[in-house]
Protein backbone atom coordinates (compact mmCIF):
# COMPACT_ATOMS: atom_id res chain seq x y z
CA UNK A 1 0.00 0.00 0.00
CA UNK A 2 2.92 2.29 0.87
CA UNK A 3 5.92 3.55 -1.02
CA UNK A 4 7.87 4.74 1.46
CA UNK A 5 7.83 4.98 5.16
CA UNK A 6 8.51 8.46 5.32
CA UNK A 7 7.91 10.93 2.38
CA UNK A 8 9.97 13.76 2.44
CA UNK A 9 8.31 17.11 0.33
CA UNK A 10 11.71 19.73 -0.24
CA UNK A 11 14.77 18.80 -1.76
CA UNK A 12 16.67 21.67 -0.33
CA UNK A 13 19.61 21.44 2.10
CA UNK A 14 16.99 20.92 5.10
CA UNK A 15 14.96 18.04 3.10
CA UNK A 16 18.05 16.53 2.12
CA UNK A 17 19.53 16.43 5.19
CA UNK A 18 16.07 15.30 6.88
CA UNK A 19 16.38 12.55 4.44
CA UNK A 20 19.77 11.71 5.45
CA UNK A 21 19.46 11.89 9.44
CA UNK A 22 16.53 9.57 9.10
CA UNK A 23 18.20 6.88 7.05
CA UNK A 24 21.37 6.53 9.88
CA UNK A 25 19.24 6.80 12.85
CA UNK A 26 17.02 3.99 11.71
CA UNK A 27 18.68 1.88 8.72
CA UNK A 28 16.32 0.00 6.70
CA UNK A 29 13.43 3.21 6.46
CA UNK A 30 12.19 3.62 3.23
CA UNK A 31 12.25 7.26 2.31
CA UNK A 32 11.23 9.43 -0.29
CA UNK A 33 11.68 13.01 -1.48
CA UNK A 34 9.77 15.23 -3.69
CA UNK A 35 11.68 18.47 -5.40
CA UNK A 36 9.69 20.36 -7.90
CA UNK A 37 12.74 21.28 -9.71
CA UNK A 38 15.09 19.10 -12.08
CA UNK A 39 17.86 18.92 -9.04
CA UNK A 40 18.51 19.59 -5.61
CA UNK A 41 19.01 22.88 -3.62
CA UNK A 42 17.83 25.39 -6.83
CA UNK A 43 16.24 28.15 -4.43
CA UNK A 44 17.38 29.51 -0.56
CA UNK A 45 19.94 27.04 -0.22
CA UNK A 46 21.26 27.19 -3.81
CA UNK A 47 21.10 31.68 -3.63
CA UNK A 48 22.30 32.28 -0.48
CA UNK A 49 26.51 33.92 0.12
CA UNK A 50 27.82 30.23 0.85
CA UNK A 51 28.38 31.52 4.99
CA UNK A 52 28.77 29.01 7.50
CA UNK A 53 27.48 30.87 10.04
CA UNK A 54 28.73 30.95 13.69
CA UNK A 55 25.70 31.77 15.45
CA UNK A 56 26.51 34.82 17.20
CA UNK A 57 23.60 36.86 16.51
CA UNK A 58 21.27 34.69 18.14
CA UNK A 59 19.08 35.04 21.41
CA UNK A 60 21.02 32.39 24.17
CA UNK A 61 19.20 28.83 24.13
CA UNK A 62 17.14 29.60 20.50
CA UNK A 63 17.01 26.85 18.50
CA UNK A 64 19.03 29.31 15.94
CA UNK A 65 21.71 29.77 18.71
CA UNK A 66 22.17 25.93 19.32
CA UNK A 67 21.99 24.90 16.22
CA UNK A 68 23.95 27.06 14.36
CA UNK A 69 27.17 26.85 16.93
CA UNK A 70 26.89 22.52 16.86
CA UNK A 71 25.77 22.90 12.98
CA UNK A 72 28.84 25.31 11.73
CA UNK A 73 31.51 22.85 13.40
CA UNK A 74 29.16 19.69 12.06
CA UNK A 75 29.59 21.12 8.52
CA UNK A 76 32.92 21.74 8.58
CA UNK A 77 33.69 18.48 9.43
CA UNK A 78 31.25 17.26 6.80
CA UNK A 79 32.85 19.21 3.99
CA UNK A 80 36.40 17.91 5.36
CA UNK A 81 34.86 14.39 5.23
CA UNK A 82 33.70 14.49 1.36
CA UNK A 83 36.08 16.69 -0.09
CA UNK A 84 33.49 19.68 -0.26
CA UNK A 85 35.11 23.26 -0.82
CA UNK A 86 35.28 25.08 2.41
CA UNK A 87 37.21 26.58 4.36
CA UNK A 88 36.67 28.82 7.90
CA UNK A 89 37.68 32.03 7.32
CA UNK A 90 36.65 34.14 10.48
CA UNK A 91 34.70 37.16 9.93
CA UNK A 92 34.89 41.17 11.26
CA UNK A 93 31.60 42.86 12.23
CA UNK A 94 32.30 46.64 12.21
CA UNK A 95 30.35 49.61 13.98
CA UNK A 96 30.97 52.38 11.18
CA UNK A 97 28.99 54.94 13.84
CA UNK A 98 28.98 55.44 17.32
CA UNK A 99 25.46 54.72 17.92
CA UNK A 100 26.34 50.77 16.84
CA UNK A 101 29.42 50.89 20.05
CA UNK A 102 26.12 49.82 22.01
CA UNK A 103 24.93 46.98 19.63
CA UNK A 104 28.49 45.42 19.55
CA UNK A 105 29.50 45.43 22.78
CA UNK A 106 26.04 43.23 23.47
CA UNK A 107 27.33 40.82 20.20
CA UNK A 108 30.44 40.11 22.48
CA UNK A 109 28.38 39.37 25.44
CA UNK A 110 25.97 37.75 23.35
CA UNK A 111 29.05 35.50 21.79
CA UNK A 112 30.52 34.64 24.79
CA UNK A 113 26.63 33.34 26.53
CA UNK A 114 26.62 31.14 22.94
CA UNK A 115 30.03 29.90 23.75
CA UNK A 116 31.84 31.40 20.37
CA UNK A 117 35.20 33.20 20.67
CA UNK A 118 35.37 36.54 19.75
CA UNK A 119 37.88 39.20 19.86
CA UNK A 120 37.44 43.12 19.94
CA UNK A 121 39.50 44.91 18.11
CA UNK A 122 40.02 49.12 17.15
CA UNK A 123 40.52 50.98 14.19
CA UNK A 124 44.69 49.66 13.89
CA UNK A 125 43.89 45.89 14.32
CA UNK A 126 40.74 46.45 12.00
CA UNK A 127 43.30 47.50 9.03
CA UNK A 128 45.64 43.84 9.98
CA UNK A 129 42.40 42.44 8.87
CA UNK A 130 40.91 44.06 6.09
CA UNK A 131 43.17 47.18 4.99
CA UNK A 132 40.16 48.83 2.77
CA UNK A 133 37.50 48.19 5.22
CA UNK A 134 37.08 51.44 7.78
CA UNK A 135 35.56 51.18 11.11
CA UNK A 136 35.41 52.76 14.39
CA UNK A 137 35.93 49.27 16.31
CA UNK A 138 34.66 45.55 15.42
CA UNK A 139 34.66 42.02 16.45
CA UNK A 140 36.66 39.23 14.73
CA UNK A 141 34.76 35.73 14.84
CA UNK A 142 36.90 32.88 14.40
CA UNK A 143 34.36 30.04 13.60
CA UNK A 144 32.91 31.96 10.74
CA UNK A 145 33.73 29.99 7.54
CA UNK A 146 32.47 29.70 3.66
CA UNK A 147 31.49 26.35 1.70
CA UNK A 148 29.45 25.08 -1.19
CA UNK A 149 26.23 24.52 -0.10
CA UNK A 150 24.96 23.42 -3.33
CA UNK A 151 27.63 20.30 -3.55
CA UNK A 152 26.56 19.46 0.65
CA UNK A 153 23.03 19.23 -0.59
CA UNK A 154 23.94 16.89 -3.32
CA UNK A 155 25.95 14.91 -0.91
CA UNK A 156 23.23 14.79 1.21
CA UNK A 157 20.93 13.18 -1.35
CA UNK A 158 23.18 10.76 -2.17
CA UNK A 159 24.75 9.17 1.00
CA UNK A 160 20.93 9.29 2.75
CA UNK A 161 19.95 6.35 0.16
CA UNK A 162 16.78 7.87 -0.29
CA UNK A 163 14.81 7.94 -3.36
CA UNK A 164 14.68 12.05 -4.80
CA UNK A 165 12.27 12.02 -7.55
CA UNK A 166 13.02 15.74 -9.22
CA UNK A 167 10.42 17.47 -11.41
CA UNK A 168 7.83 16.45 -8.47
CA UNK A 169 5.85 19.37 -8.17
CA UNK A 170 3.01 18.29 -5.38
CA UNK A 171 -0.46 19.78 -6.29
CA UNK A 172 -2.64 17.53 -3.60
CA UNK A 173 -2.08 15.73 -0.56
CA UNK A 174 -4.42 13.42 0.69
CA UNK A 175 -3.99 12.86 4.77
CA UNK A 176 -6.26 10.26 6.50
CA UNK A 177 -4.45 10.56 10.46
CA UNK A 178 -4.62 7.00 10.65
CA UNK A 179 -3.11 5.44 7.18
CA UNK A 180 -0.56 8.57 6.63
CA UNK A 181 -0.45 10.53 2.89
CA UNK A 182 -0.91 10.04 -0.63
CA UNK A 183 0.33 13.20 -2.68
CA UNK A 184 -0.35 13.63 -6.10
CA UNK A 185 1.88 15.58 -8.44
CA UNK A 186 1.76 17.83 -11.35
CA UNK A 187 2.54 15.06 -13.72
CA UNK A 188 -0.44 12.71 -12.08
CA UNK A 189 1.93 10.25 -10.03
CA UNK A 190 0.54 9.30 -6.96
CA UNK A 191 3.29 8.98 -3.98
CA UNK A 192 1.85 7.51 -0.48
CA UNK A 193 4.03 7.56 2.84
CA UNK A 194 3.17 6.39 6.38
CA UNK A 195 4.79 9.95 7.20
CA UNK A 196 4.85 12.95 5.77
CA UNK A 197 7.39 15.66 6.29
CA UNK A 198 7.31 19.35 4.65
CA UNK A 199 10.60 20.95 4.16
CA UNK A 200 9.23 23.07 1.03
CA UNK A 201 10.70 26.04 2.12
CA UNK A 202 9.08 29.38 0.05
CA UNK A 203 5.96 27.22 0.05
CA UNK A 204 5.92 25.06 3.63
CA UNK A 205 2.70 27.20 4.15
CA UNK A 206 1.03 25.98 1.00
CA UNK A 207 2.03 22.49 1.65
CA UNK A 208 0.69 22.96 5.22
CA UNK A 209 -2.68 23.93 4.43
CA UNK A 210 -2.94 21.33 1.56
CA UNK A 211 -2.41 18.32 4.58
CA UNK A 212 -5.42 20.28 6.42
CA UNK A 213 -3.29 22.31 8.72
CA UNK A 214 -3.27 25.79 9.62
CA UNK A 215 0.44 26.49 9.59
CA UNK A 216 -0.63 29.96 12.13
CA UNK A 217 1.57 31.87 9.71
CA UNK A 218 2.36 33.09 6.16
CA UNK A 219 5.99 32.71 4.14
CA UNK A 220 6.26 36.80 2.70
CA UNK A 221 9.24 36.23 0.62
CA UNK A 222 11.87 39.51 1.12
CA UNK A 223 14.29 39.45 -2.01
CA UNK A 224 17.88 39.77 -0.98
CA UNK A 225 19.39 41.34 -4.10
CA UNK A 226 23.60 41.16 -4.37
CA UNK A 227 26.44 42.84 -6.55
CA UNK A 228 29.72 41.18 -7.30
CA UNK A 229 32.71 42.96 -6.49
CA UNK A 230 34.90 43.80 -10.04
CA UNK A 231 37.80 44.75 -7.79
CA UNK A 232 37.86 41.39 -5.60
CA UNK A 233 41.78 42.56 -4.17
CA UNK A 234 39.52 45.06 -1.74
CA UNK A 235 37.89 42.37 0.70
CA UNK A 236 40.37 39.48 2.08
CA UNK A 237 37.93 37.65 3.96
CA UNK A 238 33.89 38.35 5.16
CA UNK A 239 32.93 41.89 6.97
CA UNK A 240 29.77 42.67 7.79
CA UNK A 241 27.84 45.34 9.52
CA UNK A 242 26.44 45.61 13.33
CA UNK A 243 22.66 44.43 12.67
CA UNK A 244 19.73 45.91 13.94
CA UNK A 245 17.73 43.59 16.47
CA UNK A 246 14.60 44.74 15.34
CA UNK A 247 14.99 43.24 11.67
CA UNK A 248 15.61 39.67 10.83
CA UNK A 249 18.45 40.82 8.29
CA UNK A 250 21.96 41.36 8.70
CA UNK A 251 22.49 44.52 6.25
CA UNK A 252 24.85 45.28 3.05
CA UNK A 253 27.68 42.91 4.00
CA UNK A 254 30.92 41.76 1.85
CA UNK A 255 31.76 38.11 1.32
CA UNK A 256 34.50 36.53 -0.28
CA UNK A 257 33.04 33.10 -1.67
CA UNK A 258 34.62 29.82 -1.82
CA UNK A 259 35.99 30.81 -5.18
CA UNK A 260 37.15 33.81 -4.72
CA UNK A 261 34.70 35.92 -5.86
CA UNK A 262 33.17 38.73 -3.33
CA UNK A 263 29.91 38.94 -3.03
CA UNK A 264 27.99 42.58 -1.70
CA UNK A 265 24.45 42.37 -0.22
CA UNK A 266 22.39 42.00 -0.23
CA UNK A 267 19.40 44.28 -0.10
CA UNK A 268 15.87 43.43 1.08
CA UNK A 269 12.74 44.12 -0.23
CA UNK A 270 9.39 42.77 -0.85
CA UNK A 271 9.12 39.88 -3.92
CA UNK A 272 6.24 39.63 -6.13
CA UNK A 273 6.31 35.95 -6.00
CA UNK A 274 7.46 33.20 -4.05
CA UNK A 275 10.05 32.56 -6.57
CA UNK A 276 10.29 36.60 -7.85
CA UNK A 277 14.02 36.83 -7.91
CA UNK A 278 13.53 40.19 -10.18
CA UNK A 279 11.10 43.35 -10.28
CA UNK A 280 9.58 41.64 -13.43
CA UNK A 281 8.73 38.31 -11.74
CA UNK A 282 5.00 38.63 -10.58
CA UNK A 283 2.85 36.03 -9.65
CA UNK A 284 -0.41 37.14 -8.89
CA UNK A 285 -2.18 34.07 -6.82
CA UNK A 286 1.24 34.21 -4.86
CA UNK A 287 1.09 37.84 -4.14
CA UNK A 288 -2.53 38.24 -3.63
CA UNK A 289 -1.74 36.20 -0.45
CA UNK A 290 0.87 37.93 0.82
CA UNK A 291 -1.73 41.10 0.40
CA UNK A 292 -4.19 39.31 1.67
CA UNK A 293 -2.23 37.97 4.94
CA UNK A 294 -2.56 41.07 7.89
CA UNK A 295 0.76 40.47 9.08
CA UNK A 296 1.90 41.79 5.96
CA UNK A 297 0.51 45.20 6.56
CA UNK A 298 1.12 45.07 9.75
CA UNK A 299 5.07 44.52 8.70
CA UNK A 300 4.90 47.52 6.31
CA UNK A 301 3.12 50.02 8.89
CA UNK A 302 5.68 49.25 11.61
CA UNK A 303 9.11 49.32 9.31
CA UNK A 304 7.97 51.36 6.44
CA UNK A 305 11.29 53.77 6.58
CA UNK A 306 13.12 50.79 6.89
CA UNK A 307 11.50 49.33 3.90
CA UNK A 308 11.50 52.61 2.13
CA UNK A 309 15.97 52.52 2.48
CA UNK A 310 15.93 49.31 1.53
CA UNK A 311 13.63 50.25 -1.88
CA UNK A 312 15.87 52.81 -2.57
CA UNK A 313 19.00 50.89 -2.73
CA UNK A 314 17.18 48.80 -4.94
CA UNK A 315 15.88 50.79 -7.48
CA UNK A 316 19.27 53.63 -6.83
CA UNK A 317 22.73 52.29 -7.51
CA UNK A 318 24.14 55.22 -6.19
CA UNK A 319 22.10 55.02 -2.99
CA UNK A 320 23.22 50.81 -3.00
CA UNK A 321 26.71 52.10 -3.29
CA UNK A 322 26.71 54.36 -0.67
CA UNK A 323 26.11 52.10 1.85
CA UNK A 324 28.27 49.76 0.84
CA UNK A 325 31.05 52.75 0.93
CA UNK A 326 30.11 52.64 4.96
CA UNK A 327 32.17 49.69 5.51
CA UNK A 328 34.41 50.27 2.27
CA UNK A 329 34.70 53.61 1.23
CA UNK A 330 37.14 53.45 -1.85
CA UNK A 331 34.22 51.09 -3.84
CA UNK A 332 33.20 52.95 -7.17
CA UNK A 333 29.43 52.46 -8.95
CA UNK A 334 31.58 50.52 -11.27
CA UNK A 335 33.22 47.75 -9.18
CA UNK A 336 29.37 46.98 -8.14
CA UNK A 337 28.20 44.25 -11.04
CA UNK A 338 25.07 42.61 -10.78
CA UNK A 339 24.72 39.38 -9.27
CA UNK A 340 22.35 36.45 -9.11
CA UNK A 341 19.31 37.39 -6.29
CA UNK A 342 18.28 35.17 -3.68
CA UNK A 343 14.34 35.51 -2.05
CA UNK A 344 14.26 34.76 1.93
CA UNK A 345 11.35 32.58 3.01
CA UNK A 346 10.33 34.84 5.88
CA UNK A 347 7.75 33.24 8.00
CA UNK A 348 4.82 36.25 9.65
CA UNK A 349 2.06 35.96 12.19
CA UNK A 350 -1.01 37.18 11.77
CA UNK A 351 0.06 39.76 14.25
CA UNK A 352 3.13 41.27 12.01
CA UNK A 353 5.34 39.16 14.49
CA UNK A 354 8.12 38.15 12.11
CA UNK A 355 9.22 34.86 13.51
CA UNK A 356 12.74 35.22 15.10
CA UNK A 357 13.48 31.51 15.32
CA UNK A 358 13.18 28.22 13.57
CA UNK A 359 10.11 26.52 13.69
CA UNK A 360 8.99 23.05 13.52
CA UNK A 361 4.95 22.24 14.31
CA UNK A 362 3.54 18.59 13.98
CA UNK A 363 0.21 17.50 12.74
CA UNK A 364 -1.26 14.25 12.52
CA UNK A 365 1.61 11.47 10.95
CA UNK A 366 3.22 14.78 9.66
CA UNK A 367 6.24 17.25 10.58
CA UNK A 368 6.23 20.95 9.02
CA UNK A 369 9.35 22.92 9.32
CA UNK A 370 7.64 26.04 9.02
CA UNK A 371 10.35 28.60 9.32
CA UNK A 372 14.16 27.98 8.54
CA UNK A 373 15.76 30.67 6.71
CA UNK A 374 19.31 31.58 7.70
CA UNK A 375 21.27 30.21 9.34
CA UNK A 376 19.30 26.97 8.21
CA UNK A 377 21.94 25.95 5.63
CA UNK A 378 24.67 25.97 8.43
CA UNK A 379 22.37 24.14 10.69
CA UNK A 380 21.37 21.90 8.50
CA UNK A 381 22.54 18.58 9.73
CA UNK A 382 21.28 19.73 13.70
CA UNK A 383 17.87 20.67 12.09
CA UNK A 384 17.69 17.60 10.33
CA UNK A 385 18.01 15.24 13.22
CA UNK A 386 15.75 17.09 15.05
CA UNK A 387 13.05 16.68 12.14
CA UNK A 388 14.32 12.82 11.81
CA UNK A 389 13.81 12.30 15.33
CA UNK A 390 10.02 13.46 15.27
CA UNK A 391 9.24 11.88 12.07
CA UNK A 392 10.48 8.58 13.15
CA UNK A 393 8.58 9.34 16.24
CA UNK A 394 5.01 9.76 14.69
CA UNK A 395 6.32 6.40 12.20
CA UNK A 396 6.77 4.50 15.34
CA UNK A 397 3.38 4.92 16.86
CA UNK A 398 1.43 4.74 13.22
Amino acid sequence: MYDCDVLVIGGGIVGLSTAYAITRAAPGTRVTVLEKELGPARHQTGRNSGVIHSGIYYRPDSLKARYAVRGAAEMVKFCAEYGIAHTVTGKLIVATDKAELPRLHALVQRGRENGIPVRELGPAQIAEYEPHVRGLAAIHVGTTGICDFVSVARQLAESSGAEIRYGADVVRIDRRPGLGAAVRTAGGAVVRGRVLVNCAGLHCDEIARLTGDDPGMRIVPFRGEYFELARPELVHGLVYPVPDPAFPFLGVHLTRGIHGDVHVGPNAVPALAREGYGWGVVRPRELGATLTWPGAWRIARRHWRYGAGELRRSVSKPAFTDAVRRLLPGVAPEDLVPAAAGVRAQAVLRDGTLVDDFLIREGPRTVHVLNAPSPAATASLPIGREVARRALGALAEA
